[in-house]
């Protein structure tokens, strides 16, 4: 393993241990981040390719997704790392507004360094704070799982892939989707 990504994996595992609380009440936006689908690219469809994406402990593979305007693209993500990763797909603007609840769900306890309380998460679904993290443009996933979405490119926006969990993203774990038309 590199230094650097070793620096990144201690980095990462005390800012899950010892973040800060970071929740910001009575917003009314309980979006959380994960960006409007309209102007994101539409959930679901007929995928005309697959994309495995692998996430590790600071990092994707591939780095970069290349897809054509309107485009839908069947993603089976695949978590290799050792602690809890997001594949998110979203505007660079959507991912730094996702942060806060992630953060959010960092300190409440559904998401820990290597375990989701998915039981947590399903029990806030619907009520003012809902943290069931059950978006169409993004998989949360335990070290060892896999799953699968599929994304229908049809949207000009600047998009990129990335992990919202504290500390992630800000350690590089981002990569891009070049759309062409």
């Amino acid at each position: 393993m590199k230094s650097s990504r070793f620096a990144a994996l201690v980095a990462l595992s005390v800012g899950l241990a010892t973040a800060p609380l970071a929740f910001a009440a009575g917003s009314g936006n309980h979006s959380h981040g994960h960006g409007s689908t309209a102007s994101i690219g539409t959930p679901g469809g007929t995928p005309t390719r697959t994309v495995t994406v692998t996430m590790y402990d600071n990092y994707y593979e591939p780095e970069q997704i290349a897809v054509r305007h309107g485009e839908t693209v069947q993603f089976v993500v695949k978590n290799a790392g050792s602690f809890v990763h997001e594949f998110n797909i979203n505007t660079p603007d959507d991912h730094a507004s996702h942060g806060p609840h992630m953060q959010m769900m960092v300190d409440m306890g559904m998401i820990g360094i290597d375990k989701i309380n998915r039981t947590a998460m399903a029990a806030s679904k619907g009520t003012d704070h809902d943290m069931s993290h059950d978006e169409p443009n993004s998989v949360l996933l335990e070290p060892g799982e896999s799953r699968s979405m599929v994304w229908t490119f049809d949207t000009d926006a600047g998009l990129e892939f990335a992990c919202n969990i504290p500390g992630h993203y800000d350690s590089g774990m981002a990569g891009d989707i070049a759309i062409a038309h």
